[in-house]
């Protein structure tokens, strides 16, 4: 986690303050609702209301000695509060408190995610129908294959971020657990009602089986998640930086005023956004093998996955923000050349129509194959001129050709509208 690819927002949820700020609340919650149950004095809750606190140097300064952060923090809390500090924490252990408060941290990057993830649909939505009927040739093994149109490409991407919103809000819902149950899980030094109590007041749920640790497959999906999130971003970017290439060029990212693309050769104009959003989507996926490691622990608990969570946290949500938040300035900047799309769409003479013209020798008495024969020699040797000569002549000359289809039917056969006619099929299903 680094300034230069952090939002403040998404970064002071993993500062030490925020954290020991959510331990202070489980513990004080917790605390009310022992109190209700008769488990220690009224005026414990009252204290930690009243005088809580803490010092994050203080706890920093007392970890050096006891090694134990959570005994570093109930003792600072217990400089301020005094007397009813000992009764904080009562029946609790370590995990009650950290794992709660980990789920808390989670839900609020998920909710930060989940608003990045509505600015960027929108913005893919907005230049998805600003270029619903540009024209452009589809690709396939990076080849031209036939037309499209550029709205259609970002309605794809559209629906590709609308999928990765409803993962992120099942994996914030499953990650959203409390377990306040002591030392290995079993509600022995502690009342089932006080985890209710604190989950509620929280916005979780009490965790099934907690075994003295929330089981960490829902940690595993909610960085899972994050992580295919990531790969969605990287497939638009790796879109972006092609279409950008000086041989294609039909878009490119928005250059400003005094930018500067290369130190040695003053003409470049980089994709340099798009590179750097590949990059990034690598650094959060790296936090996925590491999540699904960690759901393998020693029996009731250990602490292996602990040191892991410490970064991978942080990490992958922080990045993540940052990443999500550049797409969107991207999109909504993004520099668009129809006339470009549509020079590279003939490029080749016209051979984008010969799904079309092989269709319509099938659809008038010749067979499959002597169609596909047909159709591939004289597309064959419009590659063998450079397109020097339309795919069309090569076809309205030849013999095979000229007894199965008319002019009019030729006519038909090279119209680019046919390409349009069900776009907006695709874009009521995808946009509604």
């Amino acid at each position: 986690m680094i300034p230069r690819y952090s939002k403040p927002e998404m970064a002071n949820i993993w500062t030490p303050e925020n954290k020991f700020k959510i331990w202070l609340e489980i513990e004080t919650l917790a605390a009310e609702k022992m109190a209700d149950l008769g488990l220690v004095p009224k005026s414990v809750p009252k204290s930690l209301r009243e005088k809580g606190g803490f010092d994050v140097e203080r706890i920093d300064e007392i970890e050096r000695e006891v090694k134990h952060d959570v005994i570093a923090f109930l003792t600072s809390v217990a400089e301020h509060v005094g007397e009813d500090s000992r009764y904080v924490h009562q029946g609790m252990t370590s995990s009650d408190v950290v794992d709660t408060a980990f789920a808390v941290q989670m839900q609020q990057a998920a909710d930060i995610l989940l608003a990045d993830l509505d600015k960027l649909l929108a913005a893919l939505e907005k230049r998805a129908r600003e270029h619903k009927d540009t024209l452009c040739i589809g690709r396939s093994h990076g080849i031209h294959a036939e037309p499209t149109t550029f709205g259609l490409k970002l309605a794809g991407h559209y629906a590709a971020f609308a999928r990765a919103k409803e993962r992120l809000e099942n994996a914030r819902e499953e990650i959203s657990v409390c377990a306040i149950s002591g030392a290995v899980g079993t509600y022995a030094t502690l009342d089932p009602e006080v985890e209710a109590y604190v989950a509620e007041k929280l916005g979780l749920s009490p965790e099934t089986v907690s075994t003295q640790v929330i089981p960490r497959d829902r940690h595993a999906m909610f960085f899972a998640t994050l992580g295919v999130i990531a790969s969605s971003i990287e497939n638009l970017a790796i879109e972006i930086r092609h279409l950008q290439r000086s041989e294609v060029r039909e878009a490119e990212e928005f250059f400003s005023k005094g930018q500067k693309g290369s130190s040695a050769m003053p003409h470049k104009r980089n994709p340099i956004l798009s590179e750097n959003l590949t990059g990034l989507a690598r650094v959060v996926r790296s936090a996925v093998t590491p999540a699904m490691e960690n759901v393998a622990l020693w029996h009731e608990r250990d602490i292996s996955h602990s040191s892991v969570e410490r970064m991978i946290g942080p990490d992958a949500t922080v990045t993540l923000d940052f990443a999500l938040q550049r797409m969107s300035g991207l999109i909504e900047n993004l520099l668009v050349y129809p006339d470009t799309m549509k020079a590279n769409l003939e490029k080749l003479g016209g051979l984008v129509f010969s799904q079309r013209t092989l269709l319509a020798l099938t659809q008038n008495g010749v067979s499959r194959e002597d169609g596909y024969r047909i159709v591939q020699r004289n597309a064959m040797q419009v590659w063998e001129c450079n397109a020097q000569t339309p795919f069309r002549d090569f076809i309205a000359q030849d013999a095979d050709v000229k007894k199965a289809l008319t002019e009019e039917q030729l006519d038909e056969i090279f119209d680019y509208g046919h390409y349009l006619r069900n776009i907006p099929t695709v874009f009521k299903r995808v946009f509604g």
